[in-house]
């Protein structure tokens, strides 16, 4: 089995190499990035004999192609903006695609790929990260027990960091768009628009996280999950979030520079040269994302300081009785979800147990299998189920 990371030196990207070249099932694991210093420190760091590098720029989709034929799948590590652009590639090579997720939009771009997908034969799973990815199949495992849903709500909980940590906690362009994009949920049939940073609720994770501010932010879980579960009956579907993983007071100072507009894409002449005022951000920003190490599995079993939470509560009915799931994967050790979720997807695609066509993780991939495989690294799910104590 021979699976591609496109953006595999990248911060999520790594942790997706690194449960590959952990996993037996997978022969042969390929680094395809443009950053090829990054793509030799990940590969000098997990000194993994199936591990190779390939050089792949995205812009270029003849030789993309090239590097994407003869894999049993391709797992997209790369900034959301490309997802199009690679599932093109894909289905001129013919290989299964899976990724992070498309940030509503563009995920429901995607989704319109799924007959040129079926008729290739190819499977594409979108939004394959820790979230979106494993709410979705939380949220399936609960509408898999129930006759209707009244609500499908989504909390991500992240360990904040101290006060003072101005690092960014992944791609610096997505956690820009997520800070100033207007969230999307989903109420009484219809999507609607909400500001950034509204909808704040303190939310009880399980120890040692305990409570945390939550807030809407722009997600493609919502762009999918109340759709797959229309037929229930779903009224509602929200994703939550506390800052992005990261310090309020630095989420704060970045929405200061976007309300002075830096977070423009119009480009402006500073000096003769013109630039647009988002790219210079971003550009700055990434001056604050830690070093590619930091994000790869320490050796001798000690893994990173990840403490991460994410619940799907799900309420509906079961046979006229009201009923309440609570699904919460916690990480308080062993790898990210972000990178070993779609890991695991991949290897799936590459088994042939997803049809083909372009969908959702709800619609792709069965519960209880997939939590038993997160399991394997240290990223448990717990289920609770709550009714009347009479019933």
């Amino acid at each position: 089995m021979r699976i591609i990371v496109l953006g595999g030196a990248g911060k999520m990207g790594c942790i997706a190499v690194q449960a590959l070249c952990g996993d037996p099932r997978a022969d042969e694991v390929v680094i395809a990035d443009y950053n090829l210093d990054n793509a030799r420190v990940v590969a000098d760091y997990l000194q993994s004999p199936k591990l190779t590098i390939e050089f792949a720029d995205i812009n270029e989709h003849a030789r993309l192609v090239e590097v994407l034929q003869g894999a049993d799948a391709c797992l997209n590590a790369t900034v959301y903006y490309t997802n199009l652009q690679i599932m093109e590639a894909c289905l001129e090579a013919g290989v299964h695609y899976t990724d992070m997720g498309g940030l509503f939009h563009t995920t429901r771009k995607q989704l319109k790929l799924n007959e040129r997908f079926a008729e290739r034969g190819i499977s594409a799973v979108l939004g394959m990260g820790s979230a979106p990815g494993v709410p979705n199949i939380q949220a399936r495992y609960a509408a898999d027990r129930l006759d209707t849903i009244e609500y499908i709500r989504i909390y991500d909980g992240i360990k904040p960091p101290p006060p003072e940590d101005m690092r960014f906690t992944y791609a610096v362009p997505t956690i820009l768009d997520e800070m100033t994009l207007e969230p999307m949920v989903y109420r009484d049939g219809e999507f609607v628009a909400e500001e950034p940073l509204t909808g704040f609720e303190d939310y009880w994770f399980s120890p040692p996280l305990g409570p945390l501010p939550m807030h809407y932010s722009l997600h493609s879980e919502v762009a999918t999950i109340p759709l797959s579960f229309q037929e229930k009956g779903v009224k509602e579907c929200f994703f939550k979030i506390n800052y992005w993983g990261m310090a309020k007071q630095t989420v704060e100072k970045v929405k200061v520079l976007a309300d002075f507009g830096f977070d423009s894409e119009e480009p402006v002449e500073v000096k003769g040269v013109r630039i647009a005022p988002k790219d210079l951000m971003i550009v700055m920003m990434g001056k604050f994302v830690p070093p590619i190490e930091a994000f790869l599995a320490p050796p001798k079993n000690q893994p990173p300081d990840w403490v991460k939470e994410i619940v799907t509560e799900v309420r509906g009915t079961k046979d006229g009785v009201e009923v309440t799931y609570r699904l919460g994967t916690l990480t308080v050790k062993g790898a990210l979800p972000t990178g070993t979720a779609p890991a695991i997807g991949a290897i799936w695609q590459a088994e042939g147990r997803v049809a083909p066509g372009v969908h959702p993780p709800e619609l792709a991939l069965e519960p209880e299998p997939f939590f038993k495989e997160l399991e394997a690294h240290d990223i448990v799910t717990r289920v609770t189920v709550t009714k009347p104590a009479t019933a």
